[in-house]
């Protein structure tokens, strides 16, 4: 009784706060930002059911309800318990989510990198007195040192020096090679460092990896060899990130093991974009990594633990 038909709904984009869920109204209407826990619900107002909230009708009247967590472990950070599916603030940098026991946090701040250019030959990153995040400034240089500086990462020509509007043809472009993967099996993040890019900014880029599934079962190596290096999947598969699927299947290269202690990892690889289909009907791309070849050894990777790992081997990865 509460949807009417046909849907109106705003215009203007949809604005929800950091770590905030964009969701489907009960009608099937409208996108609208997900009700926090304890936040008041409804309807046209739904809980985030990606954090595992509900709305309970049975405290409050007049068709609203409040949102809560289904059971689930609380979270203890520095002494301080967090219930399931509440967010939280440890600092002003981050935003953090206890899901079950598990904190995850996404950062308020911006991480980007930056490169000398002319527009901006000595950046620095300043704090503010009253603003929790630093800022890039960019500070004065003298007239005849202008592109001095800038000079390192634009093509050196003597004959002229580059100019404003001219930025990407003179930009010397400078990549790293992909990181390690950030979980030894189920799906995680790369990195790299590029300034390749019309402003010649030095900036992160990411991509999702998958080293193998963490229910891989292991085929066994032939007789003499002790390392099943890259085996290929025989069946076709989806992949599944953030409760979304890939729109297509694939048949990926995964790393195998070792029975003499030593672990396998990607050495060569390759990065496409994979679609992703989401419960609520959005779609959206996402850069991957595709295994094309493993390497066995023993410098490996510490439980899986991105803040603790000694692991510093790079994969050699294409820069498309």
């Amino acid at each position: 009784q509460a949807c009417t038909f046909p849907c109106q709904c705003p215009s203007q984009s949809l604005q929800c706060p950091a770590g905030t869920s964009h969701v489907w109204d009960a009608c099937g209407c409208c996108k609208v930002c997900a009700q926090q826990l304890g936040e008041l619900c409804s309807l046209h107002r739904p809980c985030d059911h990606h954090k595992g909230l509900y709305c309970d009708f049975s405290k409050i009247h007049r068709g609203s309800g409040i949102c809560l967590a289904h059971e689930g472990a609380t979270c203890d950070l520095l002494g301080k318990i967090y219930l399931n599916g509440e967010t939280f603030q440890p600092s002003c940098k981050l935003q953090c989510l206890c899901m079950d026991g598990a904190i995850g946090c996404i950062p308020l701040c911006s991480h980007d990198l930056r490169l000398p250019s002319p527009e901006c030959p000595n950046p620095q990153r300043v704090k503010s007195h009253n603003k929790c995040c630093e800022e890039w400034v960019c500070e004065e240089d003298s007239k005849d040192n202008r592109f001095g500086t800038a000079m390192a990462v634009f093509r050196e020509d003597p004959a002229h020096k580059p100019e404003l509007n001219n930025l990407q043809e003179n930009c010397l472009v400078q990549t790293t090679e992909w990181s390690t993967c950030s979980r030894s099996c189920g799906m995680g993040i790369s990195t790299r460092v590029t300034n390749d890019n019309p402003q010649c900014h030095l900036e992160k880029e990411t991509r999702l990896c998958m080293v193998r599934p963490c229910d891989f079962s292991m085929e066994k190596s032939k007789k003499g060899k002790k390392c099943v290096q890259t085996p290929k999947q025989r069946q076709s598969l989806h992949f599944e990130f953030s409760g979304c699927t890939s729109t297509r299947s694939y048949r990926p290269r995964f790393c195998g093991s070792c029975s003499d202690g030593r672990c396998c990892t990607p050495f060569l690889t390759s990065t496409m974009d994979v679609e992703f289909r989401c419960p609520e009907g959005d779609f959206f791309q996402r850069k991957m990594m595709f295994i094309k070849m493993c390497s066995c050894h023993y410098d490996c990777p510490r439980d899986n633990d991105i803040f603790l790992a000694t692991y510093h081997r790079w994969m050699i990865g294409d820069h498309v």
